[in-house]
């Protein structure tokens, strides 16, 4: 409990050592969004209620999977998870990430469509832009925004406030960036959910939490990087969908998964690819403590003290460490997928639900330039501007995610 006091009393204090206005402290944002993300926190994780829905929300993912198998079977056959024509000799050889995991992006990407063009999806988002306009004080573009971060992605959730974008005051089109960077789209959950799902009980229950939870976060270090000090800007209105019936929307949100799709097999091929020139290049150093050097070990050394700061025992502090310097470095789905990897004695069950909040944000140097690109191109008018917040919106994302497992490692 005192540790993670400390690391919440720490990030918010690197926060406010790279303000731009450190006399102009936000202190109602401050207190209101700490408490905000404790009773997120308390209400997901501790009432038994909860637990019952996190078991409803699992059977949900492997409901998805279920139906994804059947696609991607007829489609792929035993490469898809079909019955296989011969017999598996090695354990899980059968399983192929692309044709098997990936494409459950695609039915979730179509399903969000036709619940944004059913009007369902926007309720839900301006439910919770009213929690947060109540209980934080955001202006209510920003509290759209925010809200639909939580189940968009960092570009997509912007065009919900398109009209709205030129007039955000900067602290607002900051604290959008750093929401956007902070949480992780819908057709993602679903997925980071699938790969986790062996490995951390109910894990759709902790990924979803994670995503609601960062948002206030997000909202408090964005706060404080920029504080706010021109009058808020108050547009509530949700666009609506541009599709012309249900089909349409299944069609385009089918469309939207497939590029998203395409875009992670070919971001996954790079990195890993990265990953192993760098280890090829430290493998020339000398050995240091009779091991060559790895970008996983240099990351864990890096990283080690922060996640001991959130709440992972120091025991085990290299091994989070390296996951969270991936998640940074390259992405959270590299990071992701190396701990379902980790034998079970690596991590405590504590320390693997501290780093399944931690790590559940988009905020890594590739997202940034995603982020950047996708906003240029939405409000050129603010391109210059969007591009200098970028590096202090990907400081607040990383933050946030930190403060959202120092959380969970107190309760």
């Amino acid at each position: 409990m005192a540790r993670g006091m400390m690391g919440i009393v720490v990030l918010l204090g690197v926060a406010w050592l790279f303000s731009e206005n450190r006399r102009a402290v936000p202190w109602r944002l401050i207190v209101s969004g700490l408490i905000l993300q404790v009773l997120i926190a308390l209400l997901m994780l501790k009432i038994p209620l909860s637990r019952q829905v996190f078991v409803k929300l699992n059977g949900l993912v492997l409901a998805f999977q279920e139906a994804t198998t059947a696609g991607t079977s007829f489609v792929f056959g035993y490469l898809g998870g079909g019955p296989l024509p011969f017999a598996e000799t090695v354990p899980g050889g059968s399983f192929s990430l692309a044709f098997q995991a990936l494409p459950l992006v695609l039915v979730v990407g179509a399903l969000t469509a036709l619940f944004y063009y059913w009007r369902i999806l926007p309720k839900v988002v301006r439910a919770f832009s009213w929690a947060l306009r109540k209980t934080m004080g955001v202006g209510g573009a920003l509290g759209v925004v925010a809200a639909g971060n939580v189940f968009l992605g960092m570009i997509e959730a912007p065009l919900l406030i398109r009209p709205y974008l030129q007039r955000l005051t900067r602290s607002e089109l900051f604290a959008m960036m750093a929401v956007g960077l902070s949480c992780i789209a819908g057709t993602m959950l679903m997925f980071y959910a699938s790969l986790l799902r062996n490995v951390i009980p109910d894990a759709f229950g902790h990924i979803l939490t994670a995503s609601i939870i960062h948002a206030p976060a997000a909202l408090v270090l964005a706060g404080i990087i920029i504080p706010e000090t021109g009058p808020q800007t108050m547009g509530r209105e949700i666009l609506r969908s541009e599709a012309t019936s249900a089909m349409d929307a299944l069609a385009r949100g089918t469309w939207d998964g497939m590029q998203l799709l395409f875009n992670i097999v070919a971001i996954l091929i790079v990195f890993v690819a990265l990953v192993k020139l760098v280890n090829i290049g430290l493998g020339a150093l000398p050995d240091i403590q009779g091991a060559p050097m790895t970008l996983e070990r240099l990351m864990g050394a890096v990283m080690a003290p922060v996640v001991w700061m959130i709440g992972v025992p120091w025991q085990e502090a290299h091994t989070a460490g390296s996951l969270m310097g991936i998640k940074v470095v390259l992405n959270e789905l590299l990071a992701y997928i190396e701990m379902a990897k980790l034998p079970a004695a690596a991590l405590s069950d504590q320390s693997r639900i501290i780093l399944t909040y931690a790590m559940c944000s988009f905020a890594n140097f590739g997202s940034l330039g995603i982020l950047i690109g996708g906003l240029g191109a939405l409000c050129p008018e603010r391109r210059g501007e969007i591009t200098t917040l970028g590096p202090k919106a990907l400081l607040a994302g990383v933050l946030s995610s930190l403060m959202t497992g120092a959380i969970v490692g107190m309760l």
